[in-house]
């Protein structure tokens, strides 16, 4: 018989949704921007960081995840709409529009600190770094 322990990410898109839940379970917010169709390094951080085993067991325990998605959608982006959670969140947070760029927020919101794509081999590398954000 073979036990295994899966780990389920849930990645939020609403962001108040997403502060309520840092507020209620006394975590951190970790904010990313990605553009999952089109960013080969936020496609490499998916396979390497936030499907690893690691990651999901230390998000699990450490921070609330929040995905600001920006798709092209096979060369074609999506019209801007300044209403859409995502456009908010880059107005607030990624103005300068960085890809993959990572975010860790306090509950309330407030920006504790802020990294990007690092050439690290491993999940284990990123987790010490965002451990360490301050």
């Amino acid at each position: 018989m073979v036990n295994t322990v899966s780990f389920c990410q849930e990645w939020h898109t609403d962001f108040d949704a997403a502060k309520n839940k840092a507020a209620a379970e006394k975590k951190n917010i970790l904010l990313l921007f990605t553009g999952s169709d089109w960013c080969e390094r936020c496609t490499e951080l998916e396979r390497k960081v936030w499907q690893s085993p690691e990651f999901k067991a230390e998000a699990e325990k450490s921070w609330i995840l929040l995905r600001a998605e920006f798709p092209e959608k096979k060369g074609i982006p999506d019209p801007v709409d300044v209403n859409k959670m995502n456009m908010i969140l880059t107005e607030r947070y990624n103005r300068n529009g960085f890809f993959p760029y990572i975010v860790i927020l306090n509950k309330y919101g407030r920006v504790i600190g802020r990294t990007g794509y690092e050439e690290f081999d491993t999940a284990k590398e990123y987790l010490t770094l965002f451990k360490n954000i301050k």
